[in-house]
């Protein structure tokens, strides 16, 4: 594919927008080329794979004609990635570089704003009149009002002493944190008393401040550990801010997932909590967007507190008169990424039987339709009027841009990679139905070998979720991707499990309480059924899995029976009790296990405990790699040292890499390099 440099010809961004058609275009050659070996090999590689364009932030213009979006492309040998952002027509053609070094864009009429060099920037859809828009340390993330006339921005704001250095002026140098309560740390960062805030700052020149619409407030916006832009919204006219908040902090914060959506008034410079006024909300209440006519707003709300994996039901404010309704209230699945049309109808993303669907339905809380269908991930949508460009992806083939027709038809608008599908074989995926244990069916996808003979025996692996309510869906991932483990030759088996999302609520409560029970039952089923084919190995199985899928991995040690000849896991959890306290998101364990394991009369938390994967270790006798990353604070690297140990004083065959500077997950090109050397080496070694 070829990429036209939109900023090098200013003719070329004319006829972009259709106003000549005399110009001619400069190309610009696909940056991450195959080498002669990559393509004479023709496998699909860790070095392959990192050279793929990842497309993301897109955003359709308000007239439908243009999309806007970014390919970030990573660069191996200098460890890091670039991003730049891109324009095409929404119906299909030809794909042009606006800006090098940008992020996060979005369309205000025709002038398309984005993040670079730190700063708020806007240009013309012709790549013209180039204009800073902001002057400010520390943006992590804005948003420009529909109007044009405002706009907010995040950043960081010290509220509480909590440093040494902080609390003791004469201590200037001490690395010292000083707490009181909960939580001393989140994700991958520890708690320094900073805090997310938004501040808001009209239009007009060079903006170098702006107004902190939670002064003095203990809490982020948006919310930690993700801090998602998309839960702040303006509305259309300018004159209100919603947005997401959790005004917790300590103990009670470490305890509830209870968020609110709040909404600032401008003029006035007062806030409301909409959720709080309409009754008790206690779960997550999250991503508000407002309606055409600024009198109404959808939003995500979870029922239950403490259990983020409640259904995210699509609850809708009226302004009028403060009524709240749940519209997907006879839909049992998660709505996502809701979108409006007009002031009546939305449009959602919704987890259906291990796929992700674009549905519709009506502010009068009519029955939801699903209006696409398939075997694919669409992951987000952009619309405008009666164009809907969706970002979507399979098992088979990373993240592209697609059109969605009226009748739910995809048409692939974006071509990124495919010098790579050109170039490289990738293996099939097949979708299984198996029966469980008790009697139910359970959706299992198996992915083969690109070269897949049915008359030959391949190595099989049972691939364990995380989350562990995540569903095993179509999708495409960097960090464990099935199609590297098909190319090196081994089948992988992805059960959908019980407690995974898009096969109903009851499917996916199940497993709070039960981490020990039907789920680990459901993964020997699907490895049962498939070792049984011809073309499985029943003689080289492995069982693989990050997070909750390592902790699978670590049960599965002490209770598979002799079936698996290696085991890897990546950041699981190993010891509930010391997992207790090593963690940080209290309500997600008080949720999936039960309790805590000082309550001895909660007979659901008491059976998890006494269930631990290292209660069973004396019964291990498998290879196991074990891969960890420092900087986890979700599932502390203490659990893989916990789980090392045990192997090694019993002599079972373990490694453990344990990355320095990675938090759970492995992101960094070189690091990932790593990953993959030592997942395959451990493989073949034992399998092959």
């Amino acid at each position: 594919m070829k990429l036209r440099n939109l900023l090098k010809s200013t003719v070329a961004a004319i006829l972009l927008v259709g106003c000549s058609q005399n110009a001619t275009l400069e190309v610009m050659e696909f940056t991450n080329n195959l080498t002669p070996e990559e393509i004479a090999a023709g496998k699909f590689t860790p070095e392959v794979m990192w050279k793929m364009g990842r497309v993301g932030g897109q955003k359709i213009s308000p007239d439908g004609s243009l999309v806007a979006f970014t390919i970030t492309y990573y660069n191996m040998e200098e460890n890091k990635g670039t991003t730049d952002l891109y324009l095409m027509p929404a119906e299909g053609g030809d794909v042009v570089r606006l800006v090098e070094g940008a992020s996060s864009p979005q369309w205000v009429g025709s002038r398309l704003y984005f993040m670079e060099g730190g700063q708020v920037w806007a240009i013309d859809a012709d790549g013209q009149n180039k204009k800073q828009v902001t002057d400010i340390e520390g943006i992590e993330s804005y948003g420009i009002a529909p109007s044009g006339d405002i706009m907010y921005f995040t950043k960081r704001v010290h509220i509480v002493d909590i440093k040494g250095s902080d609390v003791y002026a004469e201590a200037d140098k001490s690395k010292a944190r000083i707490y009181d309560d909960l939580m001393v740390r989140h994700w991958d960062y520890w708690d320094e008393g900073d805090y997310s805030h938004i501040f808001v700052a009209k239009l007009g020149g060079l903006v170098k401040e702006g107004q902190d619409i939670m002064e003095g407030e203990p809490w982020d916006a948006p919310l930690a550990p993700y801090f998602d832009s998309e839960e702040i919204a303006w509305n259309n006219a300018g004159t209100a801010l919603a947005y997401t908040c959790k005004h917790l902090t300590g103990a009670d914060y470490a305890v509830s997932t209870d968020s609110d959506i709040f909404i600032y008034d401008v003029e006035s410079g007062k806030t409301r909590n909409i959720c709080k006024e309409w009754g008790q909300m206690p779960g997550y209440d999250k991503y508000p967007v407002w309606s055409p006519d600024d009198k109404q707003i959808a939003f995500r709300s979870m029922r239950r507190a403490g259990n983020e994996s409640d259904k995210e039901r699509l609850f809708l404010w009226n302004s009028e008169d403060g009524s709240m309704r749940d519209l997907t209230a006879n839909f049992d699945y998660n709505a996502t990424n809701v979108v409006w049309e007009g002031n009546n109808t939305l449009y959602f993303v919704a987890p259906i039987t291990a796929t992700h669907q674009i549905c519709r339905v009506t502010t009068a809380g009519n029955d939801v339709e699903i209006l696409t269908s398939g075997d694919h991930d669409i992951n987000s949508f952009t619309k405008a009027g009666d164009r809907i460009v969706a970002h979507m992806n399979t098992i088979m083939k990373a993240p592209e841009l697609y059109s969605v027709a009226a009748d739910g038809t995809l048409a692939q608008l974006t071509f990124i990679n495919q010098q790579i599908y050109d170039n490289i074989p990738m293996g099939k995926c097949e979708k299984r139905w198996v029966k469980t244990t008790d009697g139910k069916q359970m959706l299992v996808w198996v992915i083969l070998p690109p070269d897949f003979d049915e008359n030959k025996k391949y190595p099989t692996l049972l691939y364990c979720q995380g989350g562990p309510q995540s569903v095993v869906s179509q999708f495409w991932s960097y960090r464990w991707n099935f199609q590297l483990m098909a190319s090196e030759g081994y089948i992988v088996v992805a059960p959908n499990r019980r407690g995974l999302p898009s096969f109903g609520q009851e499917w996916l409560d199940q497993i709070s309480g039960d981490y020990s029970g039907q789920n680990i039952r459901d993964y020997l089923a699907a490895i049962d059924d498939v070792a049984k084919e011809p073309w499985s190995d029943e003689n080289r199985l492995g069982a693989v899995g990050a997070s909750y899928g390592g902790y699978s991995v670590y049960y599965l040690a002490g209770h598979h029976e002799g079936r698996f000849k290696a085991l890897i896991s990546h950041c699981g959890i190993f010891n509930f009790e010391s997992m207790y306290g090593h963690t940080e998101e209290m309500w997600f364990v008080n949720n999936d296990y039960g309790g805590a394991y000082w309550d001895k009369k909660n007979k659901v938390a008491q059976r998890s405990y006494a269930n631990s994967p290292h209660k069973a270790v004396a019964k291990w006798d498998t290879p196991i790699l074990i891969f960890t990353g420092e900087q986890d604070f979700r599932i502390p690297f203490t659990q893989s040292l916990e789980a090392f140990t045990a192997a090694k004083l019993q002599g079972v065959p373990a490694r453990l890499v344990a990355f320095e500077n990675e938090a759970h997950q492995v992101f960094k090109p070189q690091n990932s390099l790593v990953w993959n050397r030592e997942f395959f080496g451990w493989l073949n070694k034992y399998l092959k």
